[in-house]
């Protein structure tokens, strides 16, 4: 969607408050011992409480409020009675709808204890993110985010997964601009309008370029299992910057 007056904007940066609230009481809670589906119902009580709805849920018919993937699965994972284990690397995404707009984010948490290389992924994974939030200015070319992340990733020795891209939001969970990628993407000639309001969310890997169905019908892995995490925020393009909507008070 396209930001159309102040309350439009409002009503946005209200259900982006919520959805990285709720994100970072879920991540507060990770310990070994919960449950998948535990998790999923503190996320669910969160957004229920706020006359909110869960996003995946409502469009999709998503067997949860979130999603909740334990690694090799890096999305659309779905809660269940699995335990949560020292170790495991984990993706959470929270989506919802309230009053009439959608939010989106996520993030990807390290159970600890964690090796240096998967620490040292999560911290980058977020470096990632931002290098491609920068990268937005009304007028500028789309592709410029997907060159500054995979500029960032090349650097620093990380792959991208080039099948899960980041997509307009707002109005609906997933709406146009479709298709963002997250990697350099030179035929994309697209540019960013002024108050456009999207994700950004790459998908860093060491190693993975990929990801496949589990089998289940929702649940997205690399065919290697190679550590990969997400971090994602929704944004809205504006002439004084990215204004981004999905941070936690």
């Amino acid at each position: 969607m396209t930001i159309g007056s102040e309350d439009d904007l409002e009503k946005l940066k209200a259900a982006g408050r919520l959805v990285a609230r709720t994100l970072k009481a879920m991540g507060e809670a990770l310990e070994p011992g919960i449950t998948t589906r535990e998790l999923d119902r503190l996320g669910r009580k969160m957004l229920e409480d706020a006359g909110a709805r869960s996003a995946p849920e409502l469009t999709y018919a998503f067997p949860g409020a979130t999603c909740i993937s334990i690694g090799p699965d890096v999305a659309h994972g779905v809660p269940d009675d699995r335990k949560v284990e020292a170790g495991d690397l984990i993706n959470i995404d929270v989506s919802a709808e309230l009053d009439g707009f959608f939010a989106d984010t996520g993030a990807s948490f390290a159970v600890p204890p964690t090796a240096p290389k998967v620490e040292r992924l999560c911290r980058d994974g977020r470096r990632a993110m931002w290098a491609g939030i920068r990268a937005v200015r009304p007028g500028g070319p789309l592709n410029a985010i997907g060159k500054s992340i995979e500029a960032f990733a090349d650097r620093n020795g990380y792959s991208l997964v080039r099948n899960l891209a980041s997509h307009g939001v707002g109005r609906s969970l997933h709406e146009e601009p479709t298709e963002i990628a997250t990697w350099w993407e030179p035929s994309d000639r697209r540019t960013i309008t002024e108050g456009l309001v999207f994700t950004i969310e790459p998908f860093l890997s060491l190693g993975a370029d990929w990801v496949e169905e589990a089998g289940d019908g929702w649940t997205l892995r690399p065919p290697g299992g190679q550590p990969t995490v997400q971090y994602e925020h929704t944004l809205v393009a504006t002439r004084r910057g990215p204004v981004v909507v999905t941070l936690a008070e």
